[in-house]
């Protein structure tokens, strides 16, 4: 008889982020998931990212770890991609990381009015006063610290809206009018691109620019609709991913 698959435990934060990119992950690999929130989970990572999954006595952090973990477990998205696929797929989501995911960062801990308004209080809500204050300040350090490194901090808003559109016309190009990247079937990639694309569509930020920007790629929302219908609307309305997804309010169907 065939042992039950051991519950994959994603650690979050206590700010209602549900992290689009490694539930949809492994809801396309049917593995089943249990989300956990703790105020905690970011000093609980072995990276000091979150979120984090949990499989028994093995912690897995950042998408690249947890692809190849559960690889190794036996369940691949680009199994079936050949070579020059599998290069191009790692192409655009270097693409994506290096634009979507640093666009994010900078819009919520560089632009000085959301960071006062919504980033500060969101990321210390968990905690009491003065820790919320001087954790955010910490991680608002952090992250400028490394668009220092990358060469980010001296952008103005209009260029980094600008990488972003170009990023998403490149994705938006290579999707056309296919249901997935790569055809017929979701590949890391999709789950990657969905996760922050629907992140960029659905956090309230003090501009709306950042999401009118994906907005104008209508193949891109309509992507991130069909990943939310087919894997988390209505696909198991008890499971702690969708209860998450409700809880923080956030559908690009409404």
């Amino acid at each position: 008889q065939q042992k039950r698959t051991k519950d994959f435990v994603v650690m979050a934060g206590a700010d209602k982020n549900w992290y689009p990119t490694e539930n949809a992950f492994l809801q396309m690999c049917n593995l089943p998931i249990r989300v956990v929130c703790r105020a905690n989970a970011e000093y609980m990572s072995p990276s000091g990212k979150v979120p984090f999954i949990h499989v028994g006595n093995q912690v897995v952090s950042e998408l690249g770890p947890i692809v190849q973990f559960v690889k190794a477990k036996g369940h691949s998205l680009s199994d079936g991609l050949d070579e020059v696929q599998k290069a191009e797929m790692k192409a655009y989501m270097e693409l994506v990381n290096n634009m979507l995911l640093t666009a994010e960062l900078y819009l919520q801990w560089c632009d000085d009015v959301t960071v006062e308004e919504i980033t500060h209080p969101r990321y210390g809500s968990p905690y009491p006063w003065p820790l919320n204050r001087i954790l955010s300040y910490q991680k608002q350090w952090e992250v400028r610290r490394k668009m220092k490194a990358i060469g980010w901090a001296g952008k103005t808003l209009e260029q980094v809206l600008e990488d972003v559109d170009q990023c998403c016309q490149a994705l938006s190009q290579r999707l056309g009018t296919q249901p997935y990247f790569f055809n017929k079937q979701p590949t890391e990639l999709d789950a990657l691109v969905f996760g922050h694309l629907f992140t960029i569509l659905t956090t309230q930020l003090t501009t709306d620019e950042l999401s009118e920007k994906v907005k104008n790629y209508s193949n891109l929302t309509a992507f991130c609709r069909r990943i939310e219908q087919q894997y988390f609307e209505g696909h198991d309305k008890d499971s702690s991913t969708t209860v998450a997804a409700r809880s923080a309010k956030r559908s690009l169907l409404r």
